[in-house]
C-alpha cells in the first residue's frame, strides 16, 4: 500500500511541474521593450490603466484588426478601461469620420453605430465625403436631424476633433491602429491571437 501511495503521489508531481512548464510556455509572463512595445513621450491620460485605440474608420487595417481588439478588450474588462481616438491625418473624407465618431459619442450610439460606420465605408458605399453623407447615416441611426446639425456646428465639436489631433500628434504614433497603453507604451507587434494580445495589453497596463 505505501508503495502504490509513493506512486500515486511521484505521478501526481510530475502532472503537476508539466502543466506548469505547459503554462509557462503558453503564457508569455515577460515582454521586451523594442520588440514588443516601445515607450513614447505620449500622452497624460485622466486615469489609469487604460488602452487608446488611434484609429480610422477609413483605414483597411483598422476594419480588419478591429474584431481582435473587442476579443482581447473583452479578456480584460473591467480591469482596463478602453478608450478610441480617430485620427484625421489631413485627409478631409478621415476628417468627416473624425466627425463621425464625435456623434456616435454625442448621442450615445457608439455601440450601434461603430460597426456600421465600417461597414458603411468597407462593405458598402465607401467612404463619406460630404458631411450631408455623415448626417444622413446618423439619421439612420435615429438621431434627429436638427440635433446633428447643432452638435456639428458647436464649440464643442470643434474643441473634440483639435483634442483627437492633438492626442495623434502628442503620442507620436505613424500609423493606424496603434494602441497605447497607460499614454506610454505602445504596441509595436499586432499580429498576436486575442490572449496574446490581452496578456501584453495586461502587463503593459500594469507598469510604473
Amino acid at each position: 500500500m505505501k508503495r502504490f501511495i509513493k506512486k500515486i503521489g511521484l505521478m501526481t508531481l510530475a502532472l503537476i511541474a508539466t502543466l506548469l512548464m505547459s503554462s509557462a510556455y503558453a503564457t508569455p509572463t515577460r515582454f521586451v521593450e523594442g520588440v514588443d512595445y516601445v515607450k513614447v513621450a505620449g500622452i497624460p491620460e485622466a486615469s489609469t490603466p487604460v488602452v487608446r485605440e488611434f484609429f480610422s474608420y477609413n483605414c483597411g487595417h483598422c476594419y480588419r484588426q478591429d474584431s481582435l481588439f473587442a476579443a482581447s478588450m473583452a479578456k480584460l474588462e473591467g480591469q482596463v478601461d478602453f478608450v478610441r481616438t480617430p485620427v484625421g491625418a489631413g485627409r478631409p473624407s478621415w476628417q468627416l469620420s473624425q466627425e463621425a465618431y464625435y456623434l456616435a459619442q454625442k448621442f450615445k450610439v457608439t455601440n450601434q453605430a461603430h460597426g456600421n460606420l465600417f461597414k458603411r465605408i468597407h462593405e458598402g458605399k465607401g467612404a463619406f465625403t460630404r458631411q450631408e453623407e455623415l448626417s444622413l447615416f446618423f439619421v439612420e441611426q435615429g438621431v434627429t436631424q436638427g440635433d446633428i446639425d447643432n452638435a456639428l456646428a458647436s464649440a464643442d465639436s470643434k474643441l473634440a476633433l483639435a483634442n483627437y489631433d492633438t492626442q495623434a500628434q502628442l503620442a507620436g504614433i505613424r500609423g493606424v491602429p496603434s494602441l497605447l497603453v497607460n499614454g506610454k507604451y505602445l504596441v509595436t507587434s499586432k499580429n498576436r491571437s486575442a490572449d496574446e494580445l490581452a496578456a501584453l495589453l495586461a502587463y503593459l497596463s500594469a507598469l510604473k
